[in-house]
């Protein structure tokens, strides 16, 4: 038996002490509280676990030689004003042996020209249709296969790559004949407001800390984009030719059902750009939307995989997909706390939900606040962090969206004039 009420200009007013409301609704809204307040635990848990475990890094110790041939690709769209730089910072990582290719794949500038002056080998590649830097790739490996290298490395055309960092990533997947994937972070641009700030902070712990916290664990990773190593015979049956706006991703889980997660390597590091005003939306929308879609679709697809094909490190790999973007993360466990509150107090139902969303809450935190303090307390000011709500609000639209329509494949936007998502 509880109370109904009305709302007067003095709020909520109680006005009967005698109503029941049916057992059956009630039954059921407690349990749908139950089981949101769980599903928001679930990954605020493993987003703890993955920074915590991040704090203790120690490097894997490579003992593998240099693979003999490795053959660097870098899938270019009208990058004519990036390239250069780009080679710049992979050539002197070149040894006798090794080859550079640029696939000018659809362009319309001189990018094709500038790379050959830089040295490299180029691949120019016409197809209006297939789109994307998965059809590129494919593209170049397809080229690859009469003369095969021992490792092939897929470097983003508006990239810079650290010294030694090719090395180090080919010598660890050739050692574990995995995937590799180098640290990748996203540079804000010149003048960033505390948005690129945060946004950047975000990427940090998704592409960084969590890999580096699973590292230890010993767990696979996602690959999350440029600075990927791959052993030539995982490479060449790889199903690389998509336009997902969440290829790395997809390739990743691909990789995991057929035996091959990949791993992270934390020494060196290759940083890309964020893009600026709307186009850092767009660039935003493809990155989420594709995540979001991999979360709800690929993910019974790993729990499948592991238990039919006794393929194990995908259970490892889709409890990492099951974590959702930070920002939609934070979105849910307000949104829900918000609606279990109400709920609770005007049907009086047990407090436990609550006290486990608090909990969740108290993960997320501590998740942030440990990676900030960790690896990016020197380049992110404190009261940059004080801006997340309003970061949060810009996000809305961006999720709501993907209700409406969502993106799911690479699409032509302001940054078509530059490179590859």
């Amino acid at each position: 038996m509880i109370g109904r009420y009305q709302f007067s200009s003095l709020g909520f007013t109680q006005i009967s002490q005698t109503y029941n409301d049916p057992p059956a609704m009630i039954t059921t809204i407690q349990t749908i509280i139950w089981g949101m307040a769980l599903l928001i635990l679930l990954p605020s848990t493993i987003l703890l676990i993955e920074c915590c475990a991040a704090l203790f890094t120690q490097h894997y110790k490579i003992t593998s030689e240099r693979p003999k041939t490795i053959v660097v690709l870098v899938p270019a769209h009208n990058e004519a004003n990036n390239i250069t730089q780009t080679l710049d910072s992979i050539t002197p990582q070149l040894a006798d042996n090794d080859q550079l290719w640029v696939i000018a794949d659809n362009c319309s500038d001189n990018t094709a020209a500038i790379a050959r002056q830089s040295g490299a080998i180029v691949i120019e590649r016409e197809n209006a249709a297939e789109r994307g830097k998965g059809y590129a790739l494919n593209y170049a490996i397809r080229l690859l296969e009469s003369e095969p290298p021992e490792m092939v490395v897929s470097i983003d055309a508006d990239s810079w790559v650290e010294a030694n960092t090719i090395d180090a990533i080919a010598r660890l997947a050739k050692q574990r004949q995995r995937p590799v994937q180098a640290p990748y972070t996203m540079k804000p641009p010149e003048n960033p407001s505390a948005k690129d700030m945060i946004s950047a902070l975000a990427i940090l712990v998704k592409n960084v800390v969590r890999p580096m916290g699973l590292s230890q664990l010993g767990l696979p990773s996602l690959l999350t984009g440029s600075g990927m190593a791959f052993p030539w015979h995982i490479i060449q049956q790889a199903p690389l030719a998509n336009s997902k706006t969440a290829d790395d991703m997809q390739l990743s889980i691909d990789l995991a059902i057929s035996g091959y997660a990949p791993r992270y390597c934390s020494l060196g590091g290759v940083s890309g750009r964020l893009m600026e005003k709307s186009a850092a939306t767009s660039q935003r929308s493809r990155w989420e939307h594709g995540h979001i879609e991999n979360l709800l679709v690929e993910t019974p697809r790993l729990i499948q995989a592991a238990f039919l094909r006794q393929q194990w490190t995908a259970i490892g790999l889709a409890l990492e997909l099951i974590v959702p973007p930070l920002s939609l993360l934070i979105l849910l466990w307000g949104g829900t706390t918000s609606l279990a509150i109400a709920a609770t107090y005007f049907l009086q139902l047990t407090w436990i939900p609550i006290s486990l969303l608090g909990l969740a809450g108290f993960f997320i935190l501590i998740a942030i606040t440990t990676s900030w303090i960790k690896f990016a307390r020197e380049i992110i000011p404190l009261k940059t962090l004080l801006t997340i709500p309003i970061y949060l609000l810009w996000k809305i639209p961006l999720y709501f969206n993907f209700l409406i329509k969502p993106q799911s494949r690479w699409l032509k936007t302001e940054r078509d004039d530059n490179t590859f998502t």
